[in-house]
């Protein structure tokens, strides 16, 4: 049977199980949140974050709450290859969260994380953070906090949205961020020294170094780059959490400003989000709450 799939937030999944509240299912397969069967399209729900739409009209219904899902990818490096044992090893992981969402900021967090704590942060749960709802990944930071160094930057949507119409890409921005979170890390726990760091590549190593290009300081010294990098060390995903717990934070607060629940993502309830937004506070609102130049700005004026 042909199918779309979308990976969505566990705050989106909550409110897909409230619109399909009269087509839910009774029985659900094994780690799914609900099932539902409308207008002759079967919508299955998983813990994941993944949502399956099978039947008449699937792509359709799918496109109502988000993109389809780019088929698994295989982990990709770039720069050097990454040491055999690098798993093992004490390291620092870097990771950014919020890029992807229209509504919120971009957070940036690197991590150390010591080779004998490695047991610890597993028993804590850590893990890739898109397998974990959010209440879930508040439990494991508040953990976090107080068991690991980390350096955090939060990069809010005023002066993301400066940067962007002066030009600079978001990979630039991602790239700066990541450098500084480093160097302040670095300093916090000189004078000792990681084994190894570890950014989940979101650019060619190369292309990173250009965007940093005139920087002061430069974090260059064992640094390896790699997709999918939570699963080579578990500070990579011990900074995707702790990113991901300081995005959820900054969140809610613009949620409590906003006077609503901003959903997350980048798909048509965040049009009518947006929509909303300019009819209570007026276009330039925009700028403190989402990332302007994406497509969902000019969708929103549409819908009024």
């Amino acid at each position: 049977m042909s199918n779309t799939v979308i990976q969505v937030s566990s705050d989106l999944i909550h409110s897909m199980k409230k619109h399909y509240a009269d087509s839910l299912l009774e029985k659900i397969p094994p780690g799914a949140v609900f099932a539902a069967k409308h207008n002759s399209c079967s919508i299955t729900a998983y813990r994941s974050g993944k949502v399956m739409f099978q039947g008449k009209m699937h792509a359709e219904e799918a496109m109502k709450w988000g993109k389809p899902s780019d088929p698994p990818a295989k982990r990709k490096t770039s720069g050097s290859p990454l040491p055999p044992n690098i798993s093992r090893m004490s390291l620092i992981g870097s990771d950014e969260v919020g890029t992807g969402d229209y509504f919120g900021p971009i957070t940036v967090v690197s991590a150390y994380v010591k080779k004998e704590q490695i047991p610890l942060l597993k028993e804590l749960g850590v893990k890739d953070s898109k397998d974990l709802s959010d209440i879930q990944i508040i439990k494991i930071a508040k953990d976090l906090l107080h068991v690991i160094p980390y350096s955090l930057l939060l990069l809010r949507n005023e002066k993301y949205n400066k940067l962007q119409a002066s030009g600079m890409t978001q990979g630039k921005m991602k790239a700066l961020l990541h450098n500084q979170a480093l160097n302040n890390l670095l300093k916090k726990i000189t004078p000792e020294t990681p084994e190894a760091i570890l950014i989940d590549q979101f650019v060619e190593a190369d292309t990173y170094y250009r965007h940093l290009k005139g920087q002061a300081e430069i974090v260059k010294e064992n640094v390896f780059f790699s997709t999918k990098g939570e699963s080579v060390h578990i500070a990579v995903a011990a900074a995707s959490i702790l990113a991901r717990y300081a995005f959820v934070k900054s969140f809610d607060d613009l949620s409590n400003e906003a006077e609503f629940t901003l959903p997350k993502g980048a798909g048509h309830q965040v049009d009518q989000a947006a929509a909303k937004l300019i009819k209570q506070k007026g276009e330039a609102a925009l700028y403190k709450y989402a990332k302007v130049h994406f497509a969902n700005t000019e969708k929103a004026k549409k819908l009024i």
